[in-house]
């Protein structure tokens, strides 16, 4: 079910360093696991010319929607706590100095559930013999969550399945009374078998059996947004292929670590750990509850 609650947007003239800079930032929340939307323009001749920004220690790639008009995605990692982060946005000019600004933004605390559970031996303490296989499976994860591609913005994102969400973004585990990583990504019950489409187009840059997540499929939306959807009972997909947004990938199942026949979806951001639901809120279909 999607809800909309409102639209966070600031919008800041700033007259002082960069007179010609108007910086503006656009979400449902501005919380841990959110996705912000950043818009730059810039009244300035500056057609063709790059614009850079940075925030939470990371490059937040820009990209020209029009003459003197940037917009690019913020993601605020699950782990980030309260505060005021500044965005450092640079444009090139025709000036010796390019354009600079600083954006303010807030982040907000929020209460991420705690779910305790008590499993098979074997859902906790994975057998010693799988701890190479363990390891190449989050190298080849890293690498990709590292890969910043596309020179536009993503497309419009549906969820992948027809299924509610569960309340399981950032969760913090006790599996057996030991305490885990908070879960990133949000999971939705399904019967084994129901389809599963891309939330969005891209291209497939995983398509294999890992360890943890089963049966998974990993698409690059461009411009640092990697989704993976986990636990398949089959993929339909293969590495290299192009998808369009609904395009089947896969169906429901119950591989790798899982209890039972779920869909796991998990969304990276530049390497922050993000809600996928934000993610739709924030580039959801207009008219599409999710």
């Amino acid at each position: 079910m999607r809800l909309w609650v409102g639209c966070l947007a600031l919008s800041v003239a700033l007259s002082q360093s960069a007179p010609e800079l108007t910086v503006s930032v656009h979400a449902r929340t501005v919380q841990p696991g959110a996705v912000v939307q950043l818009d730059v323009s810039c009244t300035c001749k500056a057609s063709g010319r790059p614009a850079t920004a940075r925030v939470f220690d990371r490059e937040i790639p820009l990209i020209p929607v029009r003459d003197g008009a940037w917009s690019g995605l913020i993601g605020i990692d699950l782990a980030t706590a309260a505060g005021t982060y500044p965005i450092q946005i640079a444009v090139e000019s025709a000036e010796p100095k390019p354009l600079t600004a600083t954006h303010p933004l807030a982040v907000t605390a929020r209460r991420f559930p705690t779910r305790r559970l008590t499993v098979a031996p074997v859902y906790v303490e994975p057998p010693a013999a799988e701890v190479e296989r363990i390891a190449a499976d989050t190298a080849r994860l890293d690498a990709l969550y590292k890969t910043t591609t596309g020179q536009s913005l993503p497309g419009q994102f549906e969820s992948p399945i027809a299924a509610p969400p569960q309340d399981t973004f950032g969760a913090r585990s006790i599996f057996n009374g030991q305490p885990r990583s908070p879960h990133a990504g949000t999971d939705f019950r399904a019967a084994t078998g129901t389809r599963i489409v891309a939330p969005a187009g891209g291209r497939v840059v995983l398509a294999d059996d890992l360890f943890f997540t089963g049966r998974t499929v990993v698409i690059d939306h461009g411009l640092g947004l990697i989704s993976v959807l986990a636990h398949m009972s089959k993929i339909a997909v293969h590495v290299g292929d192009a998808v369009q947004r609904g395009d089947v990938v896969g169906a429901v199942g119950a591989t790798g670590r899982a209890t039972g026949p779920h869909l796991h979806w998990s969304v990276r951001l530049n390497g922050a750990r993000v809600d996928p639901m934000s993610l739709i809120e924030v580039l959801g279909v207009p008219g599409v509850r999710q």
